[in-house]
């Protein structure tokens, strides 16, 4: 008689962190917008030389809340071949676009597709952040998945692209949520390839 197990009530935090890794050339903006979320305030930061970790609590609506352990690592190119070891079986990753640097685009898309398709990562979900969509000389969202070339990350790979801005806090929440859906989607499609074996 009480050795059922009650559902957990949805105001309880969950069990487990969701890993991400948030990864992007230098001066996308990472940083700022790991601080924007931990502390919903705009915070400038400095270039970062290695890493940052924070745990981050989400709202999902109502009174739930999913928490996230967001590892951001530096952008500079000589860290970049660092970034493979952070990803390592991590549940998402984070790929933040300056949307107001057109000149660096291309590089963006080569590193993206690059660590996509590290064999670590096939498979993992990717949100793209287009950061700084609060400038002047931003690109729009479309125009950003076509030049980054989003359809090509594979069929495996679930991915999204979401406008945002770490000086406002635009799009961030939608962005996180998506990734959610997707963390959980790839999931549920593992398990399910599991009990077929």
């Amino acid at each position: 008689m009480g050795n059922q197990l009650a559902p957990v009530p949805s105001f309880l935090p969950p069990l487990q962190a969701i890993h991400v890794v948030v990864v992007g050339l230098d001066a996308a903006g990472k940083t700022s917008l790991l601080y924007r979320l931990k502390f919903q305030e705009f915070v400038k930061s400095v270039p970062t030389k290695g890493f940052n970790m924070e745990k981050i609590r989400v709202p999902l609506g109502g009174s739930r809340a999913i928490t996230f352990q967001v590892w951001d690592v530096g952008g500079q190119e000589k860290l970049r071949p660092l970034w493979k070891s952070y990803t390592r079986r991590t549940d998402g990753l984070v790929f933040v676009v300056d949307s107001a640097e057109a000149e660096r685009l291309e590089e963006a898309r080569v590193e993206l597709h690059r660590i996509t398709r590290s064999s670590d990562n096939q498979g993992v979900p990717v949100l793209v952040l287009a950061n700084k969509q609060d400038a002047a000389q931003a690109l729009s969202v479309a125009e950003l998945e076509k030049v980054l070339s989003l359809h090509e990350l594979g069929a495996s790979t679930l991915s999204h692209i979401q406008g945002c801005s770490a000086v406002t806090g635009l799009g961030l929440q939608q962005g996180l949520e998506k990734l959610y859906e997707m963390v959980l989607r790839r999931k549920k499609l593992l398990r399910n390839s599991k009990k077929k074996r």
